[in-house]
This record gives structure tokens, C-alpha cells and sequence, in this order.
């Protein structure tokens, strides 16, 4: 599959799931979902990888590793979303999320040494300014003691999956099976997201009614198998610099759909931070270099290749 197909997957699914989550709310403890969403998802990756014939034996090394990928990509810091969104806006939570990108740059610097190039600067820049004017109203009204909370959540959640991708850099260096680590990651994940709710007597609270079961079910077929295979293969080939830029492109889909379906309100701040995250996106992934030379901005095109 194309990189570009892989980016659109992910960035369309991811996007949806905004909507998908907020008809997770109501008697089911938010740490209850998200084991159940990605318990859900782990079984199923796991019996279509069986199906497959893929490998699925890892070494103890490769289980720990796999086991912390999923411990921070799929348990903590999906935890801490779900905190965080009963404290603050979800526009909010975008724009903390988007952080990723920076996290992301500076780690792959720090951890294996990736040069941070102004062209991926700039790109990072540009996609967090975006994100912060589409959602400017949401940004002024953090003054309580409880949305401060929900930002302390949202930022830790950014930086524990960011962590997290840099795990997955690693393991895709190690050539560990792609698939079966995810599956077996989401386990993880999802165990730890239940085990939280068993100590903090939340109770294994489930919902029946069709809205939370068709939900639950898109989140972990969609939002967890077919997104996090494609933004992990994607990872793999591009790094995770490039990739997590996913987390600038998902809030302007979910506004979309939320225009759609919500009623979202344009301003002129909106359209001004849209077009902030697309220059950043393709900035950040592709090559605009041979565009620059032929307006005769030599200069600029060497600063950015």
C-alpha cells in the first residue's frame, strides 16, 4: 500500500473516531472502554495474523518490548485522553495531541540521532499554530482548576504515546513482526486499562444499548486494527517524525465531520488555521524543493531540501 493511502487511512479513521468516542460516555467507566476497545481489537488482530500464518511466537525480548509499545500507545496514555476529555473540549485535547509532533522530532533526535531539519521545523510549527487558531476559543477558556487538570491529562497523554512511537521506531529496527506486536501490544494495553478500573472499584460496567456496541465496535475494528497498522507500517518506512504529523491532519477531519454532523460554527481564525496545518503538511512530507527553484527561491529550496 502507497504511503500517501497509509497517511489517508489513518488520518480518516482517526479522524472519525472524535465522533465514535463521545458515544462511549454515560455508565461505562472511561478506563472500562478503553479495555474493552482494545482487548477487543488485540484478539481480533491476533486470530486474523493466526489466519495469515503469520509468525506469532515472539521471543521474551520481543514480548517486551511489544508489551511496551502497548503499554503506552494503547494503555496510559489512552487512559489519560479519556481523563482528560471530561475536563476539557475535545478541540482542546486536539491541540494538546498535536504537541506529538514536536515530542516526536526532538525524540527521534535525542534517541537515534535523527538530525531536526528546518524543513520538518517548519512543518511542525506550522501544523501546532494551525490547530491552536482553529480551536483559539477553546484555548482562552482554560481557568479552572479542573481544566488545568485536563490539560496536565491531554499533555501526558501526547508525551506517553509519543514515547510510545518511539518504541515502535525501535522495534521496526528490529524487524519485530509487525502485526502479531501490535496484537499482543493492544492485550497489554487493554489489561492495564482493566486492572485500573478492578483497583479503583470502578466496576466492569457494560453498556447493551446499540449506540455504545456499534461504537465500540468501530473503535476497535477500525480505530485500533486497520488505523494502527497503517500508521505503524507507515512509521516503519517514513519514521516517526513524519508520520506523527498524523496528529496535526486528524482535528481538521474531526472538524469537518463535526461541521457536518454537530453544527460547528466557521469563523475566520478556522479557515486561517486549516490553511496553517496544510502548508505544514506539505511541508512536513513532501518534497517541495524542485516547486521553490522554479519561482526562483534557490535559496529557500536549499534551507528546506
Amino acid at each position: 500500500m502507497p504511503n500517501a493511502l497509509l497517511y489517508a487511512v489513518a488520518t480518516l479513521i482517526w479522524g472519525s473516531t472524535w465522533l465514535a468516542i463521545t458515544f462511549q460516555y454515560g455508565s461505562v467507566p472511561a478506563s472500562a472502554s478503553v479495555a474493552y476497545r482494545f482487548l477487543l481489537a488485540g484478539l481480533l488482530l491476533l486470530g486474523w495474523c493466526k489466519l495469515r500464518g503469520e509468525r506469532l511466537q515472539l521471543s521474551r525480548t520481543e514480548m517486551a518490548w511489544s508489551a511496551l509499545q502497548g503499554s503506552l500507545m494503547f494503555g496510559v496514555s489512552y487512559m489519560l485522553v479519556y481523563e482528560a476529555e471530561k475536563h476539557i473540549a475535545s478541540g482542546l485535547m486536539a491541540v494538546l495531541n498535536s504537541s506529538m509532533v514536536v515530542i516526536n522530532l526532538v525524540g527521534m533526535s535525542l534517541v537515534f540521532g535523527r538530525r531536526m531539519d528546518q524543513k520538518s521545523v517548519l512543518g511542525a510549527a506550522l501544523g501546532i499554530l494551525g490547530i491552536a487558531l482553529v480551536f483559539w476559543p477553546e484555548l482562552t477558556d482554560v481557568r479552572t482548576a479542573s481544566a488545568w487538570l485536563g490539560v496536565a491529562c491531554g499533555l501526558g497523554a501526547a508525551l506517553l504515546a509519543s514515547l510510545g512511537n518511539l518504541v515502535a521506531q525501535h522495534n521496526r529496527n528490529q524487524q519485530i513482526p509487525l502485526l502479531p506486536s501490535i496484537g499482543y501490544g493492544m492485550l497489554v494495553g487493554g489489561s492495564i486499562a482493566l486492572i485500573f478500573t478492578l483497583i479503583g472499584n470502578q466496576g466492569l460496567v457494560f453498556d447493551t444499548r446499540p449506540s455504545y456496541l456499534a461504537s465500540l465496535l468501530y473503535l476497535s475494528i477500525f480505530g485500533s486494527v486497520l488505523a494502527f497498522a497503517a500508521y505503524l507500517t507507515l512509521l516503519g518506512r517514513i519514521g516517526a517524525a513524519k508520520s506523527g504529523y498524523i496528529a496535526v491532519a486528524v482535528p481538521i477531519v474531526a472538524l469537518l465531520l463535526s461541521g457536518w454532523f454537530e453544527g460547528f460554527q466557521w469563523r475566520i481564525w478556522t479557515v486561517a488555521g486549516i490553511a496553517c496545518a496544510v502548508a505544514g503538511n506539505v511541508i512536513m512530507l513532501l518534497d517541495i524543493a524542485p516547486v521553490l527553484r522554479k519561482l526562483g527561491l534557490t535559496r529557500l529550496a536549499a534551507r528546506l531540501a
